[in-house]
């Protein structure tokens, strides 16, 4: 039976995949998808990392020309180099494509190679999101090897997903457990990365990947005491090196804020009430009195700075403060450098690119950055309760 539907959405196509696949085993499911010339291309996405090899060697059992993409990030463990290679070589798998960042973006935005200490969301979209999808392109489905034990928001992973109506993923070792895995290397003597013997259970880039503790998750030594649990590549959006760095007391993080923009012109066709989560955008020479029937329905607001030496942005946050707005106050168009002024004025955060956040030193920066030596936001709390009075 063909996997070609073309009278088909993706959505329904995904839905029959999963319908029949669980009747299949997980070698019987990737043989009809190699062999059927009805399904499209098909290329798996391998990290060559701790139970990659499980995934090889079943695909180089069916069709050793599968076209296998490897993202080299360039920061990889030299021992993930070497055992690409190794299974490359024992699987005979013939078409394995060893994808790396654009030059030019790299140059761009981390020359240095230090983006990953200010946002690792952006670091991860620039070395695996975008190359990635590049190198997907023209393929309509792609195999991955995550599994449901993993943890996470991989434990609702279906066998075959959507992937934002632009191809299909298709996950078969998604019911997998540790079980499975361990017997198929001992059964097929299989090599394993040369990390797990020193306790590595998730192997990816090295600056970020650590060993697992006794007790841990799979994925708990990777990027370890961050709230980051992906890199991107199966969750969220692509091209998620756009997102700027947030500059707060603790230092630079990637932004937490997920519920977009809007405009202040909008404010009057929203339904504020009804709304969970609320950020507007007002350029830096806005009246803050015209927001004053709404600043208790407003969660976020974002100050647009034109020119880092136009100053009139900390003036409205002032007027902000004395109105009586206790929402977040952002400031965007700054330099690092200004960040304990606009704490001064009332801000609590600042937004800046990752190419300037790769460029300003953290500690040098944090130890600069003494706004709470003329702390104007205290001495704005008697205005701010009078103002409310």
């Amino acid at each position: 039976m063909p996997l070609e539907y073309p009278e088909l959405s993706l959505d329904d196509r995904v839905a029959q995949l999963n319908k029949r696949g669980r009747f299949l085993t997980t070698q019987e499911m990737l043989g009809q998808l190699l062999e059927d010339p009805g399904c499209g291309p098909i290329a798996l996405v391998s990290s060559f990392g701790a139970e990659s090899a499980v995934l090889l060697h079943m695909i180089a059992q069916i069709y050793t020309a599968t076209p296998v993409i490897f993202l080299d990030t360039e920061m990889l463990f030299a021992e993930t180099i070497e055992y690409q290679q190794l299974l490359a070589q024992k699987f005979g798998l013939s078409d394995v494509r060893r994808i790396t960042p654009a030059r030019a973006a790299l140059f761009e935005r981390d020359s240095e190679n230090l983006l990953h200490r200010h946002n690792r969301d952006a670091c991860c979209a620039l070395r695996k999101s975008e190359p990635l999808e590049k190198a997907l392109k023209g393929f309509d489905i792609w195999i991955s090897g995550r599994k449901r034990f993993q943890g996470g928001v991989r434990k609702a992973l279906a066998l075959f997903e959507n992937e934002q109506d632009q191809r299909i993923k298709f996950n078969p070792l998604a019911g997998w457990d540790r079980a499975d895995i361990a017997a198929y290397f001992a059964r097929h003597d299989l090599p394993r990365h040369p990390l797990v013997s020193r306790g590595f259970r998730s192997i990816g880039c090295a600056p970020c990947t650590t060993p697992v503790r006794p007790g841990e998750d799979e994925r708990a030594g990777r990027w370890r005491g961050a709230e980051k649990t992906e890199c991107g590549i199966h969750f969220g959006p692509q091209g998620a090196a756009t997102a700027n760095v947030v500059m707060r007391d603790s230092g630079f993080a990637g932004d937490d804020w997920q519920g977009g923009f809007h405009d202040v012109e909008e404010i009057a066709n929203l339904p504020l009430a009804e709304t969970a989560a609320l950020a507007i955008d007002l350029p830096n020479d806005f009246d803050a009195t015209a927001l004053l029937a709404h600043l208790h329905e407003i969660d976020l607001v974002r100050v647009n700075f034109p020119a880092f030496n136009d100053g009139r942005g900390f003036s409205l946050a002032r007027q902000l403060r004395l109105l009586g707005f206790c929402g977040r106050l952002r400031a965007k168009g700054l330099l690092a450098d200004q960040y304990a002024m606009a704490r001064r004025c009332g801000f609590d955060e600042v937004e800046i690119s990752p190419e300037l956040a790769a460029r300003q030193d953290e500690p040098q920066w944090l130890a600069r950055a003494n706004w709470q030596a003329g702390n104007y936001q205290q001495r704005l709390n008697p205005a701010m309760q009078t103002s409310l009075a």
